[in-house]
């Protein structure tokens, strides 16, 4: 018997106060299934693409670890948390005399040194694993946890307004970023802080853009589940955006569903991961092998009667 349960990739614009893994709880109600997963992790703060799996979907989500994402954010100067963000309260303030001399061209000089190719200390509060144990679990169990920098790139870090607020004790810049995966924006704002003796912490955080997935795209999750959930983007439409991709006849998708290795001249250079696809299904993530060997690395279940 054939598997009825919703299969395909969501995009959806997650609300602000909702965990990731509360999204996927929402989810699995709307559409009446338990295999559902994420990709890329959204603070509860957060907003904007959270990229869902549901059913084989899910094994599409690895190849979204490493795209580059976009995101919109508050950066509040005046004042540091411990989280780097406004899900905790404010114990660092900037001196008044320092954040008074602040200006444009010191913020953007800032913005400019945290642009390119840097290397950048996560928060402790991030879910980066220390010896088996997130790290955020441990900061708040007690420990003092200093993460090590790591290699990131902010192919833009662009300043779009900023407002000077200097007897409320802050000043705020709105931004975009594009960036690597890997990059914390909480963290551009501590920087940011620190490199202008003010501390900085965000107050408001967007993610637009995951990779191919952009937030004119993404769905609104409804407060009443009872509403038709939507037609979710097929497996093969997704492996498309994300990986080079063939089609073969069906007799070639039977093999590589068995594991086999099939000869063919149309695949692109060897060592490379292609989505295959037969008609409008998606039979397989594949490695190509030297000399135009072909055998999959993920097979997804298709009918080809």
């Amino acid at each position: 018997m054939s598997d009825t349960s919703p299969q395909g990739v969501l995009v959806c614009d997650k609300p602000q106060g909702l965990t990731s893994h509360g999204v996927v709880s929402r989810i699995r109600r709307w559409y009446g299934t338990r295999k559902v997963g994420h990709a890329g992790t959204l603070d509860p703060m957060a907003t904007g693409v959270l990229v869902l799996g549901l059913g084989r979907g899910t094994k599409l989500l690895g190849y979204l670890t490493g795209v580059s994402k976009t995101y919109r954010a508050t950066i509040r100067l005046g004042a540091a948390t411990p989280t780097d963000d406004a899900d905790s309260e404010p114990d660092l303030f900037a001196d008044p005399s320092a954040l008074a001399a602040v200006t444009d061209a010191a913020i953007a000089e800032g913005v400019s040194a945290l642009t390119g190719s840097i290397d950048q200390v996560p928060s402790a509060v991030s879910a980066i694993k220390v010896d088996g144990q997130r790290s955020y679990a441990r900061v708040r169990a007690g420990e003092d946890v200093s993460l090590k920098a790591r290699r990131v790139e902010v192919s833009t870090f662009a300043i779009r307004e900023t407002r000077y607020r200097a007897a409320e004790g802050h000043v705020d810049v709105d931004v975009e970023v594009d960036c690597s995966s890997g990059t914390y924006v909480r963290a551009l704002a501590r920087d940011l802080g620190d490199s202008l003796g003010v501390h900085g912490h965000l107050t408001a955080l967007r993610r637009t853009r995951v990779g191919a997935f952009d937030i004119d795209e993404a769905v609104t999750i409804p407060e009443d589940l009872d509403i038709d959930p939507p037609r979710l983007r097929t497996l093969a439409e997704v492996a498309r955006t994300l990986l080079p991709n063939m089609s073969v006849d069906a007799a070639e998708a039977q093999a590589l569903m068995q594991g086999k290795t099939i000869t063919t001249d149309r695949a692109p250079s060897a060592d490379d991961e292609i989505a295959v696809t037969c008609g409008e299904d998606l039979v397989s993530i594949a490695e190509v092998r030297p000399g135009g060997g072909l055998k999959s690395l993920t097979a997804f279940a298709i009918d080809l009667a």
